[in-house]
């Protein structure tokens, strides 16, 4: 049995029903029953004897890490949340645990859940999995790590948990060590900064990942001031190194999601895509399968290299049933070309912030022509945000109201060099604050009917799964209408007690 077992809650042990973006709804306040969640958008992952046949990518990094360092495969395990106990035995002696959004801080989670006084399915979840009775039956060291790691570096949180270190940044070299230690019955840091691993020393994976995710790029050097500092440092896997995963992952019957903070600057040096290098691993992965999809891209990306957004959907043959579109997240964050300049230089690169709302607006245009469907963040609240910054945000959002997307209004979370700043919250609103989240949700409610029927169908999702998301979002949409009428006047509607 394991003597290492790396898990992670529900909302991060699913395929999400082989669309990754149906993982947004984990940071969506509790008002639909769990088993109802768990069914339509979070069905958790296949597994034999509680060992995960996909695992999360982040958690196939480190089981790959382990088995590069010495580690056999009868030490590691990746274990569905919901089977520790079947597994865990009196060889396993630490348990690594992978969180996103553990206490619900995430911007997405303090948008949604503060909008409606609910804790979301990510706090939940996590605080179910780590309080197990288990653990503690077993006396495990419990490591904590991954990208919301953040949320649990307080000393009262972590005794809180049963939590006996945790690593923020990269885990590759610092949670390997950390994991030797805990074997060895050394003493542990309560708090570490994972070293950055070198490009070489990224190891590949050994079995597949949820959605057949594989990391193209680490970090992204764009440098904004409300991202982690991890992600200045900014690498490009060689491609033989990126099919040997995308061949792992098809030979386990997943299709290939290709990561990156911007996809479209793979084996780029500067801010304009290098098209030749980003087609070139297109096609080859084409090679393998027809199912392929990216994580993220920029706005400024595109519109920078408009050929390689044509060839792309050419390549693909985006517009058609088996791809009717090409997605991916991607950050607007505002319409104010003061926050870009303040804030957000690099995002606008190789363009100047002061040219910032007409490049989203014609990146928009370029998308919806070549079959493209952008799932669009906004940052509220960032620190000297004025009303005016508000309204322009507002203006560029109705502006691209006409173009196919979704936009995911997020309240400003103190990350990065903005650390010490406070959280924006719910009660911190003004009127211009409820009147851009209206339009922006309005903007959501008005496509999200057709992308679900492209996708869903896309993918073989069954006609009665379909009808179950068509029908919690009907839901939705009436339990928030009345809602949404007092955002358009500028007013908080938590004032008012609605039904």
């Amino acid at each position: 049995m394991p003597r290492v077992i790396l898990t992670t809650d529900k909302t991060l042990m699913s395929e999400y029903n082989k669309n990754i973006f149906l993982g947004f709804a984990a940071c969506a306040p509790r008002i639909i029953p769990d088993w109802l969640y768990e069914k339509v958008f979070c069905p958790p992952v296949e597994e034999e004897n509680g060992i995960v046949k996909y695992g999360h990518c982040g958690q196939r990094k480190i089981e790959a890490a382990l088995l590069d360092n010495g580690f056999s495969e009868e030490d590691v395990a990746i274990v569905r949340n919901d089977k520790l106990d079947k597994v865990i035995d009196k060889e396993t002696k630490v348990l690594c645990i992978t969180t996103h959004d553990p206490l619900g801080l995430g911007p997405a989670s303090t948008t949604f859940s503060g909008l409606m006084g609910r804790e979301s399915f990510t706090s939940s979840y996590f605080k179910k999995l780590v309080t197990d009775p288990v653990i503690r039956k077993n006396n495990l060291k419990v490591l904590v790590g991954g990208s919301g790691a953040w949320q649990l570096t307080d000393e009262r949180i972590m005794a809180k948990f049963g939590i006996d270190s945790v690593v923020v940044g990269e885990g590759e070299i610092t949670a390997v060590s950390l994991i030797e230690k805990a074997l060895n019955g050394e003493a542990l840091p309560q708090i570490s900064q994972g070293e950055v691993v070198p490009l070489e020393q990224i190891p590949l994976i050994k079995n597949p990942t949820l959605n057949g995710l594989v990391e193209i790029c680490r970090g992204c050097g764009r440098g904004c001031k409300f991202c982690n500092q991890t992600m200045l440092n900014f690498r490009c896997q060689p491609i033989d190194y990126i099919m040997k995963e995308v061949k792992l992952n098809v030979d386990a019957g997943n299709g290939v999601l290709l990561h990156a903070e911007d996809v479209l600057r793979y084996k780029t040096k500067g801010f304009v895509p290098n098209e030749k290098e980003v087609m070139n691993l297109f096609t080859n992965v084409k090679k393998l399968t027809d199912q392929i999809g990216i994580s993220h891209f920029a706005h400024a990306s595109a519109v920078s290299k408009p050929s390689l957004i044509e060839n792309l959907s050419e390549l693909m043959n985006a517009g058609s049933k088996e791809c009717p579109f090409l997605s991916g997240q991607v950050g607007i964050e505002t319409g104010s070309p003061r926050m870009v300049a303040k804030y957000m230089k690099g995002k606008a690169r190789p363009f100047k912030p002061r040219e910032w709302p007409e490049m989203i607006i014609e990146s928009h245009k370029l998308l919806h022509d070549n079959h493209w469907v952008p799932v669009e963040t906004i940052i509220m609240g960032l620190p000297g945000e004025e009303p005016d910054d508000i309204r322009q945000t507002i203006d560029l959002v109705e502006d691209i109201s006409e173009y196919k997307s979704l936009i995911v209004p997020l309240y400003f979370v103190p990350i990065g060099n903005l650390q010490g700043k406070g959280f924006h919250k719910t009660k911190n609103n003004c009127p211009d604050d409820w009147k851009l989240l209206a339009v922006s949700i309005r903007h959501c409610f008005k496509w999200v009917n057709q992308l679900a029927d492209d996708s869903l169908s896309a993918v073989g999702m069954s006609r009665l799964k379909i009808w179950g998301i068509h029908r919690v979002i009907k839901y939705m949409d009436r339990k928030i209408e009345p809602y949404l009428k007092l955002m358009d006047e500028g007013i908080n509607p938590m004032q008012h007690h609605l039904t």
